[in-house]
């Protein structure tokens, strides 16, 4: 999936800027507790259905360097996943390439004279990574999209290292879904496994219950 850059330090269409370091809790944070910031489409349609609120992927790193949040993700082998890859890869341009995000912000200063930001967002904390058609800061952008065979590479990588999947699990939950990897595994040992509950806490993310409405920002 995308590799994808988001510049910091200009203003938004919201008239925000984040400043670097902003994010440096908040990744720590991810790191830390393994619940990452979901990859929904469009900010999930503001959560208008459950399928909305579907991730389309899972994001596998997230770091702030001297550019900006740098994400790179994998998009999941399913009907939205695919159907987003497809418009990332299109000619002579993608049909989308924005990035966006929704997050709460947790310190900032707010505009003391008419020529500043309406904020200045010194911390935040991030929620969702969303690819959208038009994002706040137009500097952000994918910068590269892979194919769907390293797509699903990449992800039967991902669920092996960091979710504990054997091959074959990685390969079950990557062509029927993590319900039917759920079904074989209780069906095998009578309860749901700590292992099937872990992968839905990455895909789901931070999005829990109702999450707050998103914010299309910068990430610095």
């Amino acid at each position: 999936m995308p590799v994808e850059r988001d510049p910091g330090g200009n203003v938004d269409a919201y008239g925000d800027v984040i400043v670097p370091g902003a994010f440096a809790e908040s990744l720590a944070n991810s790191h830390k507790s393994g619940v990452w910031p979901s990859m929904l489409s469009q900010h999930g349609a503001w959560g208008m259905t459950a399928a909305d609120l579907t991730p389309v992927g899972v994001w596998v790193d997230l770091a702030e360097d001297g550019i900006g949040l740098k994400a790179a993700g994998v998009l999941a082998p399913t009907p939205r996943g695919q159907e987003l890859h497809t418009l990332m890869k299109m000619e002579p341009r993608p049909a989308i390439d924005g990035l966006s995000i929704g997050y709460i912000a947790k310190d900032f200063t707010a505009r003391s004279k008419p020529e500043e930001p309406r904020r200045t967002l010194k911390r935040i904390e991030l929620i969702e990574i969303s690819p959208v058609t038009f994002p706040a800061n137009g500097k952000a952008r994918v910068t590269s999209v892979k194919s769907l065979a390293d797509n699903e590479r990449e992800l039967e990588a991902w669920l092996m290292r960091d979710a504990g999947l054997s091959r074959k699990e990685a390969q079950i939950a990557i062509s029927h879904g993590f319900k039917e990897l759920r079904r074989q595994r209780d069906a095998a040992d009578g309860y749901e496994s700590r292992t099937s509950r872990s992968i839905l806490s990455h895909l789901g993310g931070a999005a829990r219950g109702a999450p707050p409405a998103p914010h299309q920002g910068p990430r610095p």
